[in-house]
């Protein structure tokens, strides 16, 4: 049996409460590592779960951070320097990964403090997370105001991809599966990504989705 909850419900919870139902709302989510540095080298590292494909020519990602009512480090780092990685969270580090969540002083280094090693390439003035399978390095692209809440969409451009070659399929495709990386479901639970199928581009062809569907059907009673 479902239950109804109403915004004006929601307006009367606890404030963590409603931050844990809401943020988690949304399902699954990939799990990256945002590293930075200001223009005297100090590094940061922080956990993010609002990473998003924006697009694909031009190369584009973005992320969600936080209103700037406070000292935010990784937003003023990317004003700062125009450059920022996202690091895919492999499976054995995700408890680093999450530590770097804490509120750690602006000269305190993540990457020190949670065990993870700064890595660095000519293009990006920004460190990578060695330990990462995946990783990412964008120059700034756009800030844009969210004007509901002030939360700020980062959007950056890619720059640069590095990977093991033996994750990228023929046509391209990233095999998450072979990475080892994680996904998150609110703020503090973390799960292993599991692959269920590969779909060829869908077409409005009902026939050929029914077929795929008997098929499917056919492959688990095989297995049952």
């Amino acid at each position: 049996m479902e239950i109804k909850i109403s915004a004006k419900d929601l307006e009367g919870f606890e404030k963590q409460d409603r931050t844990n139902l809401v943020n988690g709302l949304s399902g699954y989510k990939s799990a990256h590592l945002v590293g930075t540095q200001n223009k005297n080298g100090q590094q940061n590292l922080a956990i993010f779960s609002s990473v998003v494909h924006v697009g694909a020519n031009p190369a584009l990602m973005g992320f969600i951070q936080r209103p700037a009512s406070v000292e935010r480090h990784t937003y003023e780092n990317i004003l700062e320097t125009g450059y920022f990685t996202i690091n895919h969270v492999p499976l054995e580090y995700y408890r680093n990964a999450h530590q770097t969540s804490a509120r750690f002083a602006r000269n305190q280094s993540e990457f020190e403090l949670c065990g993870f090693t700064p890595q660095f390439s000519e293009m990006i003035k920004a460190p990578y997370a060695a330990e990462s399978p995946i990783k990412i390095g964008l120059s700034l692209e756009e800030v844009i105001t969210i004007k509901a809440n002030n939360t700020l969409f980062i959007v950056g451009k890619i720059q640069e991809i590095l990977l093991d070659p033996s994750f990228l399929s023929e046509t391209g495709a990233i095999n998450l599966s072979k990475a080892h990386t994680i996904l998150v479901h609110g703020l503090e639970t973390y799960y292993k990504a599991e692959k269920i199928g590969e779909l060829p581009y869908a077409k409005a062809n009902l026939n050929a989705l029914q077929k795929g569907q008997e098929l499917h059907t056919e492959k688990l009673k095989k297995k049952l």
